[in-house]
């Protein structure tokens, strides 16, 4: 079974419900395959933050967040983020830290990342499967 990890760009699209192509996507998706790295999880939490924890907003990020699966930033994703890092530099790509991180984790995972990022495209081959649930 193919693994997902959610980018936060995706997620935001989830918890906002705004992208039908998106949520035509996770419905086919067995739930137990859908996750999420504790980056992401990070980055969701701060959006809420900022905007000073409205309510209504707070309760759909929290549902979002206990029905996947949350992957911890272990120490096998920072071995993938050196070996990804040191393969992007050398090819003159650059993602931002937190991209890079994210796109870290899914390859420790060895799971397809889904994002919306078109920063991904620019990853040497094979290095990362990605999935964009926004586009047809």
């Amino acid at each position: 079974m193919t693994r997902y990890l959610i980018d936060t760009n995706i997620a935001s699209h989830i918890i906002r419900g705004d992208n039908p192509r998106i949520l035509e996507r996770l419905v086919a998706v067995p739930m137990d395959a859908l996750a999420v790295s504790t980056v992401t999880e990070g980055e969701l939490l701060y959006g809420l933050a900022k905007r000073g924890n409205p309510s209504a907003l707070a309760e759909r990020v929290n549902q979002f967040l206990l029905r996947v699966t949350i992957w911890a930033w272990d120490r096998k994703a920072a071995a993938s983020y050196g070996d990804l890092r040191a393969a992007c530099q050398s090819k003159g790509v650059s993602l931002s830290a937190l991209d890079m991180m994210i796109a870290a984790h899914a390859r420790s995972l060895e799971a397809t990342l889904v994002t919306a990022d078109k920063a991904f495209a620019q990853l040497p081959s094979g290095l990362l499967t990605v999935e964009n649930w926004a586009e047809q």
